[in-house]
């Protein structure tokens, strides 16, 4: 059996958009070209997630306003789930709803817990074009429907409320990149 080479290993690291970018504030469109700028663009953002220590990469948080993510995240019990997907669709999150801890690439250095339910299921495709269905429970959950947000133009300080809302939008105005983040100026 051939080894198969690690995700990213011949990816470029790209520059991170950051929060108040327009891309990472609009839908992403789907990708129609399954060519090899897309092969390309998956390997780079794998690069990029690891560099950037993350579990999770959208590819608007790379300036590409497509339907893909990637993802190399641990769930509760600690199993790895590694893999892409591209054109996904949240189709299921239930179970309960927990506040966790979360972060993102787009807002370094910050983190408020978000509420996010504990099972999630998302569908698209592989680079490829084959059907992938993905499903996980806890922290895996919560990346998966992070990284789904993304591609609607979400970001995870959307889910947050009250006064940890007013918290953590103290904390991005401090930060030097904050104050070009004016989409979340609003309580």
């Amino acid at each position: 059996m051939r080894n198969r080479p690690i995700p990213g290993s011949s990816g470029l690291v790209r520059a991170m958009t950051l929060l108040g970018d327009p891309v990472l504030h609009a839908p992403c469109a789907p990708v129609t070209d399954f060519g090899p700028e897309l092969a390309r663009l998956v390997e780079d953002m794998f690069a990029t997630m690891y560099a950037a220590n993350g579990v999770g990469l959208a590819a608007n948080q790379v300036g590409v306003g497509l339907r893909v993510f990637v993802y190399d995240c641990p769930d509760d019990e600690e199993t790895r789930h590694l893999g892409h997907v591209v054109n996904p669709r949240l189709v299921a999150a239930d179970g309960d709803v927990v506040r966790g801890p979360e972060g993102c690439l787009s807002l370094p250095g910050l983190e408020a817990p978000t509420p996010r339910y504990d099972r999630a299921v998302v569908e698209g495709v592989r680079l490829d074009g084959t059907p992938v269905r993905v499903e996980g429970t806890g922290f895996f959950a919560r990346c998966l429907q992070h990284e789904t947000d993304h591609l609607e133009g979400g970001v995870y300080a959307d889910h947050v409320t009250g006064w940890r809302r007013s918290r953590l939008l103290r904390a991005i105005r401090k930060e030097p990149w904050g104050t070009s983040a004016g989409v979340l100026d609003t309580p």
